[in-house]
């Protein structure tokens, strides 16, 4: 009954909070955070636990899969030097300082460590869903640095956690030594499991298929990696990835529709959810805060998020301009951004649920029994800097973006021309001999060459004519399902013919490429078999 309350409480809060977002403007992962956290104080959910096994084995696999697969291997490629050292030398900075901050304040050193380590990684799913404005280069290297450096985290995180249960002592060369494994190995099984479903999905059948196993990807390449101690996060980012680029070969559309539909979905839903997870979870670690007393607890919380912020803030205004110092080669020169455009980067450095998931894996005692001092207190400060970072960074973010004044992607439009020019030039090459291969009269290939000639223009006359007739033709398609609907109702057709047909006109509608910033007229009447 308990987790039925749960799965309630988190769906109308995802879909309350979406719709107060959408109306207001305010931040959703700030909303559904607030929600959680007001949700945490009712008596039902006071004692309410968050498993760090299900945030790290139910969600950030199928997140980190989806953000890996909309990402573009061409400008992570392109950028893969910020991205590398922001995964890794910003992680390790950002773990140093906290633990100093840490430790001045009366922290040991061994969880003072590991309070960098949970605080070390950027949130993927806040970064997602609040730096969508930015240029692609610099989203590219936002997003995949947040993919990466939770890998990162994560094995500083165990290496720790051995410190402090006595289970192994600390050694420079075997912590160098276990994130060298974790990442190769890692690597290697992402490319292992991507590169072997590749004739798995050549050989499915139906849509249907594909999906499930689309759905599957992503815990098929984290399992097995965990199972050898290497990085699952890296698996399943590098498995995104290599899908990424070898799925249009061999997926269909109809089972990529379907996929992209389910995983757009289900991202939000994940994404969501896990903020209202940490909200539910904030009250408790309040409560649960016995080894040092609140006020004392807030100032190292506040002392902390100095640090995370002032580290992030730091590198990007020191590291790339010595790395410029060393690297003058005139590519490099050409990529350089602006002192006020390095802001945005600094800025987009929110922590989220895998920080909490992580400071959650911190064991309760040590391998001799004695009672891990100050766990609570780390869980207390990580909630806070979730909390801090959502609330002061987010917000503000895009009104950052737009002093940075970053100049408009004119790549992206150049590459958007160059790829329809060449897939019109091929098709007008090609349909003569597909016509009198497949019998088409000479009339219906005429008006095919007016419609890829047409669609080809780029004047914006022409832009405004197709998008007039596209409206035309979505307003058509609605008058049909009226139609349909009214003949279901009168019991002249049955609900399955009705859905038969409808399936007709959906796929219609997806080849027109609806926007909901162009609306078909709606119906009078509801269809309720329409979804």
């Amino acid at each position: 009954m308990e987790s039925l309350q749960l799965i309630v409480v988190i769906a109308v809060g995802v879909l309350a909070m979406g719709w107060l977002s959408r109306r207001t403007g305010l931040s959703e992962p700030l909303l559904l955070l607030g929600a959680g956290c007001l949700v945490g104080l009712t008596p039902p959910f006071a004692s309410f636990a968050l498993s760090p096994n299900v945030v790290l084995f139910l969600f950030l696999p199928a997140l980190l899969y989806w953000e890996s697969l909309t990402s573009s291997v061409r400008e992570i490629r392109n950028n893969f030097r910020s991205i590398a050292l922001q995964s890794t030398g910003l992680v390790l900075a950002t773990a140093v300082a906290v633990a100093a901050v840490a430790h001045a304040l009366g922290y040991s050193w061994p969880i003072a460590f590991v309070l960098g380590a949970v605080l070390a990684p950027t949130d993927a799913a806040a970064v997602a869903a609040l730096a969508k404005a930015m240029p692609r280069r610099i989203l590219t290297v936002l997003r995949t640095e947040s993919l990466l450096n939770d890998g990162t985290a994560l094995v500083l995180l165990a290496v720790t956690i051995e410190v402090v249960t006595d289970e192994q002592p600390f050694s420079w060369s075997g912590t160098a030594l276990a994130f060298v494994a974790s990442y190769a190995g890692g690597i290697l099984m992402g490319a292992a499991i991507a590169l072997f479903l590749i004739p798995v999905r050549r050989r499915l059948p139906e849509p249907l298929l594909h999906s499930v196993l689309s759905v599957a990807t992503p815990f098929l390449a984290y399992l097995p990696a965990e199972l050898l101690h290497v990085s699952g996060v890296l698996a399943v980012v590098t498995c995104g990835l290599v899908t990424s680029r070898f799925g249009p070969r061999f997926i269909g559309s109809d089972a990529r529709i379907q996929a992209i539909a389910f995983w757009e979905v289900a991202s939000y839903l994940l994404n969501s959810a896990l903020f209202i997870l940490v909200g539910i979870q904030l009250p408790a670690a309040v409560r649960a805060l016995t080894s040092v007393t609140l006020a004392q607890a807030m100032i190292a919380a506040v002392a902390v998020n100095v640090a995370v912020f002032g580290t992030r803030l730091a590198w990007f205004y020191s590291i790339p301009y010595l790395v410029r110092l060393l690297d003058r080669r005139p590519q490099q020169r050409d990529r350089r951004i602006t002192a006020p455009q390095r802001l945005p980067l600094a800025w987009a450095g929110m922590r989220g649920g895998i920080s909490l998931a992580a400071a959650l894996t911190v064991p309760a005692a040590t391998a001799e029994g004695q009672v891990v001092g100050q766990r609570d207190a780390v869980v207390f400060i990580t909630a806070v800097v979730i909390v801090v970072t959502l609330a002061l960074l987010g917000p503000t973010l895009p009104t950052v973006v737009r002093h940075a004044r970053f100049p408009q992607d004119e790549d992206r439009t150049a590459e958007l021309t160059l790829a329809r020019c060449h897939m019109s030039s091929a098709a007008l090459r090609a349909l003569p001999e597909l016509a009198q291969q497949f019998e088409v009269p000479e009339a219906d290939t005429l008006r095919m060459v007016r419609d890829i000639e047409d669609r080809a223009a780029s004047a914006p006359d022409s832009t405004r004519r197709r998008e007039s007739v596209r409206r035309l033709e979505l307003a058509l398609l609605q008058v049909k399902r009226d139609t349909l609907t009214n003949l279901r109702d009168a019991g002249r057709i049955d609900d399955i013919v009705l859905r038969t047909v409808q399936e007709v006109l959906d796929v219609e509608e997806v080849r027109l490429g609806r926007r909901t910033n162009h609306p078909a007229p709606k119906s009078s009447r509801e269809d309720p078999a329409h979804p």
